[in-house]
């Protein structure tokens, strides 16, 4: 009788240790998959924050990259630029430097990435706004230095119309001399073609009339040239201005001229001198520092 009522109480405990067991090895089961899918959760948000790492980092290359590009002469923007493009760097090293990530730093790198990206958008507006008005005043300049060479061209062209013009109206106001003669006067004022009769050279010509030429109180010089090229001359102070040179004379007449053809007598009186050497006598006048006409004389 004994034995038969132990025996239920013994299966029924069997029965509580089995559920025990089973209950124990679900609990272990669900902390198991909870584990495994905790580990699993862990290491995506690992590989997520480091996949978040590389493109902070990636960004800060970029940014560095854009600093290098840009490119001004202001040196209160390089000085600027100088200290952000500082700034990027140090981060950049930062970050490559960080062995254990965290939503934290990657919260604070991502702030800081954000901020330093707003610098370099403000940089390359500032910068290109620069560069812009840089490009538009070299333009200008160009401008300005393509009118001002255009005006110099002009100037220089009026310049040598004008000094053309000059010429043209010195030319025109040139004095002529027509009519030109020179020959051998004798004692008698007769004209004689024999150096040893002739006593004096006259030279008759006409002024021509010009009414452009300056009007009063003028001076023709004679230059006479004997026939072995030396020039006849009373003084070594008879002289002229000629271009820019003062050349001797051998004679000089005062006429008043109006512009009318004006007929005028030069005489060289050879009294006091050696006789009149046979040859050819070449004769120039200048008037108003020009060479106004050339005549020549034979004495046999």
């Amino acid at each position: 009788m004994g034995n038969l009522e132990t025996q239920p109480d013994t299966s029924s405990k069997n029965k509580r240790n089995n559920i025990i067991v089973i209950v124990l090895s679900l609990i272990l089961v669900v902390i198991m998959v909870l584990f495994f899918m905790q580990r699993k959760e862990h290491n995506v948000i690992i590989q997520t924050m480091q996949v978040e790492k590389d493109s902070i980092q990636s960004e800060l290359t970029q940014m560095m990259a854009g600093y290098d590009l840009l490119k001004t002469e202001n040196d209160t923007i390089n000085e600027q630029l100088l200290v952000a493009q500082t700034r990027v760097r140090d981060l950049l090293i930062e970050v490559e430097q960080t062995k254990k990530v965290s939503y934290e730093k990657i919260s604070s790198y991502q702030k800081q990435v954000t901020s330093l990206r707003g610098v370099l958008r403000d940089f390359v507006a500032q910068v290109d706004s620069l560069n812009r008005r840089n490009q538009q005043l070299m333009e200008e300049n160009t401008q300005v230095k393509e009118q001002f060479k255009k005006v110099e061209i002009e100037n220089e062209q009026l310049a040598q119309d004008k000094e053309k013009l000059e010429r043209n109206l010195q030319r025109a106001a040139q004095l002529e001399a027509r009519e030109l003669i020179a020959e051998g006067i004798n004692s008698r004022g007769k004209n004689t073609r024999f150096a040893r009769k002739a006593e004096m050279i006259r030279i008759s010509f006409v002024l021509g009339k010009n009414v452009t030429s300056k009007r009063g109180p003028k001076n023709v010089y004679a230059r006479i040239m004997r026939p072995d090229q030396q020039l006849l001359t009373k003084s070594d102070k008879d002289l002229f201005q000629f271009e820019d040179l003062k050349i001797p004379y051998s004679a000089v007449r005062e006429v008043t001229y109006e512009g009318q053809d004006l007929p005028v007598a030069i005489y060289w009186d050879n009294k006091g001198e050696s006789a009149f050497a046979v040859g050819t006598y070449t004769v120039d006048l200048f008037a108003d520092g020009n060479n106004i006409g050339t005549a020549t004389v034979e004495l046999k």
